[in-house]
């Protein structure tokens, strides 16, 4: 039996490990200690700028403290970018607003700046105003950020910028997850470079940062005095220390994963019916999280090539089925073409650890010649 080739399978090394003995002998091992400070300064480092970050337990956890710093909550509707995973927008319901949501663009597979106008216009003549916007940079690829940013200028509605898989990512230059009034990144076994699970937000001011901290930690204030519901979302001081290692390797890391890329690009370019998604131009600079492909539906259906993978034990994915089209939320609006649906019926995710080694992408390899043959 092949052994297993992973979709994005965390990347330690022996350093990675001593630290987390390190910590565990130190006795920091819950939601206090020095490490998760330190954590949030490595990270506003990395990102440059008035960056204001938050060390949390989850991506998801982020998403929804932006949610409340705007002070997001029942019958308030929220621009949702339709073609991501389920944890962009469940934060939104755990508010008690309203999702609604916003077709994709060809060329980055984010949120759509025309559609997200028309829908804004269309909110406004029914008298419902949306109160912020939700945009992901797709499997790291960056959006069309100048678009988007006039758009919500142009309204006045706060931009929340869903960078969980675009650590190291940039469009024009600026790091992603610094574009929206509130941004999020993930730190998740499977992202570019792991907490194990865990999440950061991303603020332009100290204050948020600071009531940001506050509802994290339950909302206490002294002794066991609490101002309102708070939640449980720090990051713990053990995971904040593997972190803190693992981001002096993201460099290393992104480059890794974009000669993965390369390299798909060179081989995928020798075979007919299959598309990679490419940096359209110099503007976009992706960490290619993961590699994505489309195929051509004349070819074969998408099913009998994911069984083909899998019965050489690859891990090879479906691209995110969209929101709108998920059982639970089926009966809320949206606005676009159905792109994504088109995505979602022909597209697929390679391996693209950072780890991965020559063997094992000769192996991808063969299976796509045999199987296109």
């Amino acid at each position: 039996m092949y052994s297993k080739i992973w979709l994005s399978k965390p990347h330690f090394e022996k350093e990675d490990f001593d630290v987390f003995k390190e910590t565990i002998v130190s006795n920091w091992v819950s939601t206090v200690g020095p490490n998760i400070a330190s954590f949030e300064k490595s990270i506003e480092s990395v990102m440059g700028g008035n960056s204001k970050v938050v060390a949390l337990n989850s991506g998801t956890s982020a998403i929804h403290l932006a949610l409340k710093l705007l002070e997001i909550g029942s019958g308030d509707e929220v621009l949702c970018q339709t073609f991501t995973f389920c944890a962009t927008v469940n934060p939104i319901l755990y508010c008690g607003a309203t999702p609604v949501f916003i077709e994709s663009e060809k060329e980055t597979w984010n949120m759509c700046p025309v559609f997200l106008e028309e829908a804004i216009q269309d909110r406004l003549k029914k008298k419902c105003r949306p109160k912020a916007i939700v945009v992901v940079d797709s499997y790291g690829m960056p959006a069309k950020w100048d678009e988007i940013l006039a758009v919500s200028r142009k309204y006045g509605i706060p931009v929340i910028e869903d960078a969980a898989a675009a650590l190291g990512s940039m469009y024009k230059g600026q790091m992603c997850g610094t574009f929206g009034e509130y941004s999020i990144l993930s730190f998740n076994g499977n992202k570019i470079v792991t907490t194990s699970s865990g999440g950061v937000l991303i603020c332009k001011e100290n204050h948020d940062k600071e009531r940001a901290i506050y509802l994290a930690t339950q909302a206490k204030q002294e002794g066991f005095i609490h101002g309102e519901v708070g939640y449980n979302f720090r990051m713990s001081n053990v995971l904040a220390a593997i972190g803190l290692k693992q981001l002096t390797v993201l460099e290393k890391r992104v480059q890794q994963r974009r000669e993965n890329h390369f390299r798909y690009q060179s081989f995928i370019t020798t075979l007919g019916g299959i598309e990679l998604q490419k940096e359209k131009n110099s503007n976009f600079y992706a960490n290619f999280w993961l590699n994505c492909i489309l195929l051509d539906p004349s070819l074969n259906s998408k099913t009998s090539v994911l069984k083909e993978f899998s019965k050489h034990n690859i891990d090879v994915r479906s691209l995110w089925c969209p929101l709108h089209l998920q059982p639970y939320l089926k009966k809320t609006l949206y606005y676009g073409d159905h792109y994504s649906q088109q995505l979602f019926e022909t597209g697929l995710c390679l391996p693209s650890s950072s780890n991965l080694t020559p063997e094992e992408f000769d192996r991808i390899c063969q299976v796509f010649k045999t199987f296109l043959k």
